[in-house]
């Protein structure tokens, strides 16, 4: 579930015998390199699969025991144009395979006010949701604080991306490339649609993992942008 307004090139591929071979999904390129991660170890347990009961899958990740980020648009509904209802939204907590460390509920969610679907690519850097949910779904000791994100960083991204969406899989050796005039933060790492809400890791100063954004856009080739964390 990965949108991308102006710039995202969607790949389409039509039936029949004579259809030409499929594209590389965005935001992969034909570079792409990724790999299944353990989210059962550090700093991988915050991540979860933000799943609607109408089908939609996301990424998502936890910032306090009992609050999660994921992308706005995620839940977001065209065909009605409104965002769907909080206990249609669900999150499983180190999922793989069809099997997960524990199930919550969502009781709310905030989108940023800045945020406008109708507006999506000029309102990309606002695009995140604060879910909250029914029980905690990672201790305190698992928590990634947030960090910085200077060019050249080494990054990280993991999801449950469109064409492997049953694994945790993603791009673990990639880097920042900077800044966007309107905030957002590019990077080079293989992400495409369903990895959406996820979170983007650099590597600090000191040499462990921040969190410096939420994963929102891609591009034609290897890469997107991500939403800045708030404030």
């Amino acid at each position: 579930m990965k949108r991308a307004g102006a710039l995202l090139m969607l790949c389409l591929s039509g039936g029949g015998a004579m259809a030409a071979p499929a594209v590389a999904l965005p935001g992969l390129g034909s570079d792409s390199h990724r790999s299944v991660v353990d989210v059962n170890t550090a700093p991988w347990r915050i991540l979860g699969r933000v799943q609607t009961s109408l089908g939609g899958r996301c990424t998502g990740f936890a910032v306090a025991p009992t609050v999660m980020l994921t992308a706005a648009h995620c839940l977001w509904l065209p065909a009605t144009r409104h965002y769907i209802q909080p206990e249609d939204v669900h999150v499983l907590m180190g999922y793989a395979m069809g099997q997960y460390r524990l199930h919550a509920q969502v009781t709310r969610f905030v989108i940023a006010p800045g945020y406008d679907p109708a507006n999506e690519g000029g309102t990309a850097s606002e695009d995140r949701a604060t879910l909250v949910l029914d029980r905690p779904v990672v201790l305190s000791g698992d928590l990634v604080p947030y960090g910085s994100a200077p060019m050249g960083a080494a990054a990280m991204l993991v999801g449950y991306p469109q064409d492997r969406p049953e694994v945790p899989y993603g791009d673990i050796s990639c880097q920042i490339n900077g800044l966007a005039l309107n905030g957002l933060i590019h990077h080079d790492c293989s992400a495409t649609r369903g990895d959406s809400g996820g979170p983007l890791f650099v590597r600090q100063p000191d040499g462990q993992w921040g969190i410096v954004g939420i994963d929102v856009l891609a591009t034609s080739g290897r890469g997107g942008f991500a939403a800045p964390l708030p404030h």
